[in-house]
C-alpha cells in the first residue's frame, strides 16, 4: 500500500433509532465522534414489514388532493 493516500481508520459511536449504541471503526469524521443514526434495520419498512407515511409538510395530503379524480371512469 502506499503510505499517506489512504484515510485514517479510527473508532467512532454510533447510535441507533431506539437509543442504544455501539463502538465501531470508519473513515467517517474524526475519533471518538459520535453518528446519530435516523433511519436503521429497527424501524425501517424494509426490514420491519410495515410501512409508516410520514407526512412532513403536508405533502400526502397535496399529492391525494391533486390525484383525487384520476382513474375514476363515469
Amino acid at each position: 500500500m502506499k503510505s499517506g493516500i489512504h484515510p485514517e481508520y479510527h473508532e467512532i459511536t454510533v447510535i441507533m433509532t431506539d437509543g442504544t449504541q455501539f463502538k465501531t471503526r470508519s473513515c467517517m469524521g474524526k475519533a471518538g465522534e459520535t453518528l446519530r443514526l435516523d433511519i436503521d434495520p429497527k424501524s425501517h419498512p424494509a426490514w420491519t414489514g410495515q410501512q409508516r407515511i410520514m407526512d412532513t409538510g403536508g405533502q400526502v395530503a397535496k399529492f391525494n388532493k391533486k390525484f383525487a379524480g384520476l382513474g375514476l371512469k363515469r
